[in-house]
């Protein structure tokens, strides 16, 4: 990465502005249900303790559309936090304004401040110039550690950048050397793993890595809309019914450049969309009535095949509904094989690294992205803002 890192600035007795991304979830008591996203920022904000720097922390929290949501406050977020670093975190009440300004200053080597939500302010998506100056004017310089932010120009991940020297955290650091990998020099046979419901929102990552993969298994809903364009009876199953014309050239692409498409052959298949429904196993045609929410065991068993080879692999998209039992038994058993295989392993954020998880497969995979937005916008070739807008190395 040619980006500069926390490492190249020199942080002893500085006020270091970090944007993590603390966009957790919550129950309806203000619980925070899961923290990996508070773990993943702390390698970064213990460095910056522990080299003397003075933290002040800012985070988008859901989306509050520019106003205070008092169930959006992050409160709960600097009480976790605190007790994962084993320190106090000071809470502001806002993220801007002369008072959060003056408690900045106050700051002493080795405290944490934590800002209010910045999308309590209209200006933070507007990416207002005038709003990134003020949380600009709270410190000395700005680290980017939000993964699952930078694919937004905000004036906290873009913004800011104009008014402070700026560089990457550790966690914004590893997600591009991971996905950088994968994407300019992949150690082949490279084996992309695709599911999740849509076709769409997967399209421009499959133009963009056909000519770097040697395989692409397709499960999940969006198989269905490759399926019906082979003639196959799909039954009520997930169809994006205006991409079938691109499913197919799709398709046709992959067959030009020599690229091995798997699609499911069996189908764990329900009688309605819930956990309780009744399933079964079928062929590769669906009965009308009936909609796939799996891949079936010989399916998997020829994914798996092809995975035995792979010397790297990126998994995009769950290949059943896993958040019921019924139905993530084929992505159970290739998160099972994979995390022994060998190979590089990449998991795409969002579903895949909850599925991941529920599994508790999480760290026997070699990266697992943050952000699952902006590792899908990285794999299409996009250009990050948050990051292109950080000062290059010298």
């Amino acid at each position: 990465m040619n980006k500069k890192t926390i490492k190249d600035l020199d942080i002893k007795g500085k006020r270091v502005l970090i944007r993590v991304d603390f966009n957790v979830p919550m129950d309806e008591k203000q619980n925070i249900t899961d923290d990996t996203r508070i773990k993943a920022a702390l390698p970064t904000i213990q460095y910056a303790l522990d080299n003397g720097a003075k933290v002040i922390l800012m985070s988008h929290l859901g989306r509050p559309k520019g106003k205070v949501v008092d169930t959006l406050r992050l409160k709960p977020v600097a009480t976790r936090l605190s007790q994962l670093l084993g320190r106090e975190v000071k809470m502001a009440d806002d993220c801007i304004g002369e008072q959060i300004k003056a408690q900045a200053e106050s700051l002493k080597e080795g405290e944490i401040l934590l800002l209010e939500n910045t999308r309590f302010h209209k200006q933070e998506t507007d990416n207002d110039p005038e709003f990134a100056k003020q949380l600009a004017s709270l410190a000395d310089l700005y680290v980017s550690d939000a993964f699952g932010s930078v694919h937004r120009a905000h004036a906290s991940t873009e913004g800011v950048t104009h008014y402070l020297p700026s560089a990457a955290g550790f966690l914004l650091e590893k997600e591009i050397e991971y996905l950088g990998k994968v994407t300019q020099s992949p150690e082949k046979p490279f084996v992309l793993i695709l599911g999740g419901a849509k076709v769409s929102d997967k399209i421009g990552m499959i133009t963009n890595m056909l000519d770097k993969v040697d395989a692409i298994i397709i499960g999940g809903g969006m198989a269905y809309t490759f399926l019906k364009t082979q003639g196959k009876s799909i039954g009520s199953s997930k169809l994006e019914a205006d991409k079938l014309d691109l499913a197919k050239e799709i398709l046709s692409k992959a067959k030009d450049a020599g690229v091995k498409i798997i699609l499911p052959k069996d189908n764990v298949i329900a009688d309605s969309f819930s956990a309780q429904a009744q399933n079964k196993l079928v062929g590769e045609e669906v009965p009308e009535g009936w909609m796939g929410l799996d891949v079936g065991p010989q399916t998997t068993d020829e994914f798996i095949e092809a995975l035995k080879s792979a010397k790297t692999v990126v998994w995009n998209g769950p290949l059943g509904v896993c958040e019921w039992d019924a139905f993530s038994k084929a992505s159970k058993k290739v998160a099972q094989f994979l995390s022994t295989s060998g190979a590089t392993t990449v998991i795409g954020g969002g579903d895949t690294a909850a599925a991941v998880a529920k599994f508790n497969l999480s760290n026997r995979m070699s990266h697992i992205s943050t952000g699952g937005g902006a590792s899908l916008e990285f794999l299409e070739g996009k250009t990050l803002p948050g990051v292109a807008a950080l000062e290059d190395k010298g």
